[in-house]
């Protein structure tokens, strides 16, 4: 039986459209959320009314108002440091009927063959941060996800024979990130959040375990168009900027993701970009039978209409 101490919530800063956020909000809910923080980044009339009718659901509005009151300073010109003052906000004020807060993006989704807070009951009180690792979803396939490949003996190996032009251009055969996110225990003083890290103090990620058993899948990628459509934002502002590290670890000679894709585009035009993304998109459906193969396909039914149909009931 699932006891108070055992509720779990999310906190997440969102500007997405409202189908997007009402899915994303449904899924939780089902999953067996206590609570969402939605923090809008920017206005969604469509999904507001719906997510501030919910008990169980938290809206905050990050207008001018908000971002102007004593204390914050201003609106962050990047949305990483809105997301990362946003959570770490909602830790420290709203979430005091929680036992875990864990800070995700509207296109994750926790997934796990069984309730999410039984995993986060058997960690012993000592622990307090609990990683759920991330899938990435496959090309127009929504319930395939594909799993990152650890660093080990095989693996440039494997990468090369799955990736034969752009191995080197992913982290374990990943485009987006490989961290995933994290449950953080509530209560720890002087805490902060970043993106897919925890500060108590200066000390990053206090006694913290994996979560084995629940994953991040993570709609990084829907299809092509989608991909295309968020592509020049990634470049300058999100995870293909130009000051993040090489995706090969360790190598520092190799070009980082922003300007391989600014060359590859250059050289190639939207033909490269599309060769690229259906690489590593596995737009191939024997490109994907070869991923499965080597024991990296993931099977997993988000049915995210009928969630958002049945927590959301008025919306479609």
């Amino acid at each position: 039986m699932i006891t108070p101490s055992d509720k779990w919530g999310l906190v997440s800063t969102i500007k997405a459209p409202a189908t997007q956020i009402l899915n994303f909000a449904a899924y939780h809910l089902e999953a067996g959320a206590h609570r969402l923080f939605i923090y809008l980044d920017s206005p969604c009339p469509e999904a507001r009314s719906f997510l501030k009718d919910h008990p169980k659901i938290r809206v905050i509005d990050c207008d001018d108002a908000y971002w102007s009151k004593p204390g914050r300073s201003g609106r962050p010109v990047k949305h990483q440091v809105r997301q990362s003052r946003n959570a770490t906000r909602c830790y420290r004020r709203q979430c005091k009927d929680l036992e875990w807060l864990a800070h995700i993006d509207v296109d994750e989704f926790l997934w796990s063959p069984s309730p999410i807070a039984q995993h986060l009951a058997l960690l012993g009180p000592q622990i307090i941060c609990a990683r759920s690792r991330p899938l990435e979803a496959i090309a127009d396939a929504p319930d395939l996800f594909k799993a990152y490949l650890p660093p080990g003996p095989s693996q440039d190996a494997v990468l090369n024979s799955l990736y034969p032009r752009f191995a080197d251009q992913s982290r374990g055969g990943f485009l987006s990130h490989v961290q995933g996110k994290l449950f953080v225990r509530t209560g720890q003083d002087d805490a902060s959040f970043r993106i897919h890290n925890f500060f108590q103090g200066e000390i990053e990620n206090p006694a913290a375990t994996e979560l084995k058993d629940v994953d991040l899948c993570h709609y990084h990628a829907c299809n092509w168009e989608d991909w295309l459509a968020h592509y020049r934002y990634r470049l300058q502002q999100g995870s293909y900027r130009a000051e993040l590290a090489p995706q090969r670890r360790g190598d520092r000679n190799s070009p980082n993701l922003h300007s391989f894709l600014k060359d590859l585009e250059h050289n190639e035009g939207e033909t490269g970009l599309r060769a690229f993304y259906d690489e590593l998109n596995l737009a191939d459906s024997r490109q994907q039978a070869e991923v499965e193969k080597a024991g990296l396909l993931r099977r997993r039914s988000l049915a995210l209409n009928s969630k958002r149909k049945k927590h959301f009931p008025g919306f479609d």
